[in-house]
């Protein structure tokens, strides 16, 4: 008898652990379901403020790396002058005309280009929301390894976005815009509109994606969890890998488009390498100290 009731105060005490795991595990959803409303507020706000002003968005941001007048093709081109290279960096001028296909295409369009202008706007915000969810279960070396986290992946991103939009965009615009098939003129070129908004975006996005890569390899290294070594060793194969995402990245199919990207993203990678090694010795200081101290 006395077996028995040791036996139900134990399947008591195992039913209380699992309606107690079950609730926690509902909190935690709780807590993202809020996490992710925040962050969807904060995008459908920056997209309906872009929206409201789509007209220029699009004129003076949107399409003006399809211009000839955009501030990257005379820079670049006076860049050559003053170093003596004549017109080098000069590139051809490019116009590209815009076919709308569809009764709903321009709207549908404003919305995509809202949308994605709201995310960019609200990356810092989101990324902070991000934060805010995975803090609590970070212990107090991971804090630490993390400060600045949102600053750094903010302004990285954003120094990527930069670079999609002022530099390989205007290469990737200007070679498709002037690249032609065949000399006897039996096609009509007429990119649509859908076409050339989402090769930005494409871009874009992707360039700021891209430029995360030294700010995750430190939080990564400070952790433990990459070390110098390991990202010498496998160096190769992140330069194919390196390849292969400048090739995803970059709508067109030339060699100098896949260059601009391709350059930047090995520099961040040995970058990476440098952070990484820099974290080890300051590591390895930190542990001969305590060695001494004790």
């Amino acid at each position: 008898m006395e077996t028995g009731i040791v036996k139900s105060y134990v399947k008591k005490i195992k039913a209380k652990e699992s309606q107690k795991h079950k609730t926690s595990f509902i909190e935690h959803l709780e807590v993202l379901r809020w996490h992710i409303i925040h962050s969807a507020i904060a995008i459908v706000a920056a997209s309906v403020l872009v929206f409201i002003f789509i007209d220029w968005v699009f004129d003076n941001i949107i399409y003006a790396p399809a211009r000839p007048d955009f501030i990257t093709y005379s820079s670049l081109c006076n860049l050559g002058h003053k170093l003596h290279l004549g017109d080098a960096l000069c590139m051809p001028p490019v116009h590209i005309p815009l076919l709308g296909s569809t009764v709903s295409g321009p709207f549908m369009s404003a919305i995509t280009i809202s949308f994605t202008c709201g995310l960019i706007l609200a990356f810092p915000y989101v990324f902070w929301e991000v934060w805010k969810y995975i803090k609590p279960a970070l212990s107090s070396k991971e804090l630490k390894s993390a400060k600045g986290s949102i600053f750094w992946v903010s302004l990285c991103f954003f120094c990527g976005a930069a670079f999609g939009y002022y530099l390989l965009a205007p290469f990737t615009f200007n070679f498709l815009g002037n690249y032609k098939l065949g000399t006897m003129g039996v096609y009509t070129y007429l990119p649509t509109l859908d076409d050339f908004i989402n090769t930005l975006t494409s871009i874009i996005l992707g360039c700021g994606l891209g430029f995360e890569l030294p700010v995750i390899t430190y939080v990564l290294s400070r952790i433990g969890i990459v070390t110098p070594k390991f990202l010498k060793n496998y160096r190769k194969f992140a330069y194919v890998i390196i390849l292969v995402v400048a090739a995803v990245i970059t709508p067109s199919p030339d060699w100098t488009s896949q260059m601009i990207v391709t350059i930047p993203l090995v520099i961040l990678y040995e970058i990476s390498i440098f952070l990484s090694s820099k974290v080890k010795k300051q590591k390895l200081q930190n542990e001969t100290n305590n060695i001494n101290l004790n």
